[in-house]
């Protein structure tokens, strides 16, 4: 693999707890490449969410080294972090984290402004457009369904046109129908955006569409496997 778009280098994660601090990732050497899709799967309390939060820079490496684009996040400072994520990653959660107080349109448009987007409206309009909330747009978050929220923070994260698209058990709090309407969302941003995708995810058939597979068990990497159609 040549110039990937994220790198971890024997990159390890302790976080304190009440008892002391607790080992969460163990020396993950990991390369994803651009354009790639990768799904993180494994029990509960595997560490693929905190792996994809070191990814994203929204936990920071208490060992070894985590690069994204070619930049050194663990080097980084906390606003640089920021603008940095602003600038090249997309993020979705499970839970959508969607402003309840705007609509969805500014919900979308509000990361744009403050990243300095005088297309930021447009834009926003233009991605709920593409996610199927072109009725939409003047609802609040409370007045939307929970596959429609997500529809928002799927267009949320797309709209700056990101490098890096996370996503974190996006389907999780959706029922099977409009969870796949989600998935397929989804891949279709990634592959309109040319984005790269990595994805926790704890449903096999979802992994499944990823070009690769990692599996974390206890906090290390189980196993990498790439889909033998990819591999060919």
């Amino acid at each position: 693999m040549t110039d990937p778009v994220i790198s971890l280098n024997d990159a390890r994660l302790t976080l304190m707890g009440n008892a002391g601090p607790v080992d969460i990732l163990h020396e993950i050497t990991l390369d994803v490449a651009r354009g790639e899709t990768l799904g993180l799967v494994g029990p509960s309390g595997s560490g693929k969410s905190s792996l994809l939060m070191l990814m994203g820079g929204l936990e920071r490496a208490t060992g070894g080294a985590v690069r994204a684009l070619g930049h050194d996040l663990t080097a980084l400072d906390e606003d640089a972090l920021a603008r940095f994520r602003r600038a090249n990653m997309g993020v979705v959660f499970q839970s959508f984290h969607l402003i309840p107080t705007m609509t969805a349109l500014e919900n979308v448009a509000t990361p744009l402004e403050l990243a300095g987007r005088r297309d930021a409206f447009e834009r926003a309009e233009e991605e709920l457009r593409a996610v199927g909330l072109g009725a939409r747009m003047d609802h609040y978050p409370a007045q939307l369904s929970g596959g429609e929220q997500q529809r928002v923070a799927l267009a949320r994260a797309a709209a700056p046109r990101p490098a890096i698209l996370l996503a974190d058990e996006p389907t999780g709090n959706l029922d099977g129908e409009t969870g796949k309407a989600i998935i397929d969302l989804l891949f279709g941003l990634r592959d309109r955006h040319g984005a790269t995708l990595v994805m926790v995810t704890h449903a096999p058939e979802l992994a499944a569409l990823c070009d690769r597979v990692v599996r974390l068990k206890d906090g290390r990497i189980e196993d990498d496997a790439r889909r033998l159609e990819a591999a060919q």
